[in-house]
């Protein structure tokens, strides 16, 4: 249901409240002001004057929720990558976020996760099958093959 135009100013305000309280990507506050009943120009120009002040910076978002998602979610840099795609985060802010992530935090969750996950599976006597879970859970955390077959080959 679109919202009856509040008005630039009240938008104003309220944008700038939106974006002060955490990053946002531009396509999640552009969406915003649309929900604010705003027509094409009045976003585009509050947009701009976001991105001018500094409330807004799509750089700063990526770099955000990369380090976010992987220091709390354990996310491998593949769904990161995925979900800032979804976001509709531009390729170069996709690149540099990911770039930031430290090869060797990123290599000791990695091994975190599967030891944690493998303590998990002792039930299981399978080794083909225990190693397949395992595979299959790295994966969906996000990380990349020829990683996974490294961890999973040394355990």
């Amino acid at each position: 249901m679109l919202q009856k135009n509040i008005g630039t100013e009240k938008a104003w305000q309220k944008i700038k409240h939106y974006c002060a309280y955490q990053e946002r990507s531009h396509a999640e506050t552009r969406d915003k002001l649309y929900g604010f009943g705003l027509y094409k120009p009045e976003v585009e120009t509050l947009l701009s004057q976001l991105i001018e002040e500094n409330y807004l910076n799509e750089e700063r978002y990526a770099i955000a929720f990369a380090g976010g998602h992987f220091r709390m979610k354990q996310w491998g840099r593949v769904k990161i990558k995925y979900e800032l795609q979804q976001k509709r985060v531009s390729a170069y802010c996709v690149k540099k976020a990911i770039a930031t992530i430290d090869d060797a935090d990123y290599l000791a969750a990695l091994q975190k996760l599967a030891k944690a996950k493998l303590a998990n599976l002792k039930s299981e006597k399978n080794i083909f099958v225990k190693k397949t879970k395992l595979r299959n859970y790295l994966m969906e955390k996000g990380f990349e093959g020829n990683l996974i077959m490294e961890v999973v080959n040394g355990m």
